[in-house]
């Protein structure tokens, strides 16, 4: 599938080395074209997918590998190329100026980004309880990452769900996109737990039965 990234920092790597390692075609998109043709050179050797940076979002999922703060930028600045995309939202809501989460009135930031997307468009949550240099990898202690996923459209889940089976990671279906607000606390407590464990953000978060 043509995966479009939206950002160029750590995470946008993580998740378009999984991506390219699972065959699929990725885009990256930044606020400054630089900085993503940079990444994009840096990704064009690994992977069985291929790999450009370009200025327009689409294709067949669009992933907004962006702060939460950024988020509501870039579905102004590309909203007429969302219209009926699948959207992945990685984002955990949070001030860094703090390290505090913040309460939204929507319920998270999920809901949030799907209140505000165009028409047609489908959000999924996921990625946001992963770490970049662990999905560099793809495990952690030899063990595939897990990630959790929620969305209000099957299909676009499906979509997402094959995104990430096909880097080698296991998706973890969590229900509706009401969800995702007990996924971003999760994700905001993974990033807590990192220096009193001296994890170096280096941890994964996984089912284990």
């Amino acid at each position: 599938m043509q995966v479009t990234i939206v950002g160029t920092g750590n995470m946008a790597r993580g998740i378009a080395t999984r991506a390219l390692a699972g065959g699929h075609d990725v885009t990256i998109v930044g606020t400054e074209r630089s900085k993503a043709d940079s990444l994009a050179s840096d990704l064009g050797g690994g992977g069985n997918g291929s790999v450009q940076a370009g200025d327009t979002v689409g294709g067949d999922v669009v992933v907004l590998a962006v702060p939460y703060t950024a988020a509501a930028d870039v579905l102004a600045t590309h909203r007429d190329n969302l219209g009926g995309a699948v959207i992945v939202d990685i984002t955990n809501p949070v001030d860094f100026s703090t390290f505090q989460p913040l309460s939204l009135e929507a319920g998270s930031a999920a809901q949030e980004i799907a209140g505000a997307a165009p028409e047609g468009a489908k959000v999924v949550k996921a990625f946001n309880t992963t770490f970049a240099g662990t999905l560099v990898e793809g495990n952690v202690a030899g063990q595939p990452l897990d990630v959790f996923i929620a969305g209000d459209d099957e299909a676009a889940k499906a979509t997402v769900k094959q995104l990430v089976e096909d880097g080698g990671m296991r998706a973890v279906d969590t229900g509706p996109l009401a969800r995702a607000r007990e996924l971003e606390a999760l994700g905001y407590l993974h990033m807590a737990i990192q220096e009193p464990l001296g994890t170096g953000f280096g941890s994964s978060v996984k089912v284990v039965a």
